[in-house]
């Protein structure tokens, strides 16, 4: 397939491109170059004759059309977004206007296109969200794709208006699209402001390792290559109108998160050991929800997908790659925000 690839150069949507074009996929990938893109993340493919560039904000609308119009896409992934909470409690505006506004753009300009090309029938737009928008769970019960949306941050709730609209567009316009909805994702290319590589990096640096609250919340952690492989299978074969729920089947808290990375780091980088010396515990994040975990049953039943890496696995290879790739992330602790505790103006 031809893809037109949103965010192709943030943490998710780099693995999707490499991925894609390792499996002989032509990928056009649509990126604005805001904070937290880097070209290093598709160095790999960039070389390749399957791999195309256009730097392009989906908050421009015209702009949009031209990618459209000069690549024909055979399908679309959506993955750009503003995605960092605290940076949403501090300025909620930037997540409106590319999460929800940004969306409509897309979806507008994909329906332009794909009406003025006849309705082709292989013809696909799969919007890539989060769990976050069904709120929080207790200490017992998942997410399905039924469960009723329950956004608790300007994040998750402007991803929230983005999946309406996708279903809106879906059953008005006749526009086939498919939904997926991922729990945390980590590994290689993670951008240095989310939870596990602030851990890895602030333990290398011998900085306090700030964990919220009491480090109780639990996310459900999903290997980013693991996401990217089922993201694939889902624009082949999800059915039309449907939403998969892709999670990684390792719930843990963030504190168990925390001290094990420590443990990985005494094993492979002993000299600044024991790097749980650095945990410290910091005032909660607001609205901080406690628990995510998904039930992937619909993906496994229907796409006979389910996740490869084991958590355990996926740490030891993602601190392995944070240590082997100080030259991917030395530059990026310059940038804004990032080293800075952020969230906290509510």
């Amino acid at each position: 397939m031809k893809i037109l690839i949103t965010g192709g150069m943030g943490f998710i949507g780099s693995a999707v491109v490499r991925l894609a074009v390792s499996r002989g996929h032509e990928v056009i990938n649509l990126d604005a170059m805001t904070y937290a893109a880097c070209e290093a993340n598709v160095a790999q493919v960039a070389t390749s004759n399957l791999y195309s560039f256009e730097q392009a904000d989906i908050r421009d609308r015209a702009r949009l059309d031209d990618v459209f119009n000069t690549h024909s896409p055979d399908a679309v992934m959506h993955l750009a977004a503003e995605s960092h909470v605290d940076r949403s409690i501090d300025g909620p505006s930037d997540f409106v206007q590319t999460n929800i506004t940004g969306t409509f753009n897309m979806l507008e300009a994909a329906r332009a296109y794909w009406q003025g090309a006849g309705r082709p029938v292989g013809f696909r737009f799969h919007h890539i969200s989060t769990d976050e928008v069904f709120g929080s769970l207790g200490e017992v019960g998942k997410f399905t794709e039924d469960t009723p949306y329950d956004p608790r941050s300007p994040y998750s709730a402007s991803k929230a208006a983005s999946d309406h609209l996708v279903r809106a567009w879906g059953e008005t316009y006749g526009l086939p699209v498919v939904l997926t909805n991922c729990s945390n994702n980590y590994g290689p290319y993670h951008f240095p402001e989310k939870l596990i590589p602030v851990v890895i990096l602030n333990a290398l640096a011998g900085q306090p390792i700030p964990v919220y609250g009491q480090g109780k919340n639990v996310r459900d952690w999903l290997y980013v290559e693991d996401h990217a492989d089922a993201l694939l299978l889902v624009l082949a074969k999800g059915a039309l109108g449907r939403s998969y729920n892709v999670g990684g089947e390792n719930e843990a808290q963030n504190i168990d998160i925390v001290q094990k990375i420590c443990v990985l780091l005494d094993e492979m980088a002993p000299s600044g050991a024991p790097h749980a010396r650095l945990i410290t515990y910091v005032t909660d994040r607001p609205g901080h929800d406690l628990r995510y975990a998904i039930d992937p049953a619909r993906i496994r039943t229907e796409l006979g997908w389910r996740p490869s890496v084991t958590l355990d696995e996926g740490l030891r290879r993602t601190v392995r790659w944070y240590l082997d790739n100080a030259a991917w992330w030395q530059p990026l602790q310059a940038r804004s925000g990032v080293g800075q505790r952020l969230g906290t103006r509510a």
